[in-house]
């Protein structure tokens, strides 16, 4: 099989993108292992992850939210349990340290 220059270089790009997506998936979904060790169970975990990334991705456009998927996932997990509207959540609150807002809720909550 024959290849040009810039077919190669393309499929090395394409190729790229593709680690870097699952880099990204390993870091903000948190897949630190599989749920299980055959073939089906790692599709399942994968699909689920990338279901989700593309979930967040729509909302994040159909609401214009200009934050990254990565701070909107934060976002929705910060209120989880919360009977906000997912619109008031991504729009009304500036999300600049999670981590403050995550010692806020538990003070809230009560634990």
């Amino acid at each position: 099989m024959e290849l040009k220059p810039t077919e190669v270089a393309y499929l090395y790009k394409k190729r790229w993108e593709v680690e870097l997506f699952f880099k990204w998936m390993k870091q903000h979904h948190k897949i630190k292992s599989f749920w299980g060790t055959n073939l089906n169970a790692v599709k399942i975990q994968m699909y689920c992850a990338i279901i989700s990334y593309y979930l967040v991705a729509i909302i994040g456009n159909r609401l214009k939210v200009d934050r990254s998927i990565y701070e909107i996932l934060q976002s929705l997990s910060i209120s989880l349990l919360d009977k906000a509207l997912v619109k008031e959540v991504l729009t009304k609150c500036d999300y600049k340290n999670v981590k403050e807002l995550k010692n806020k809720q538990l003070i809230i909550s009560g634990f």
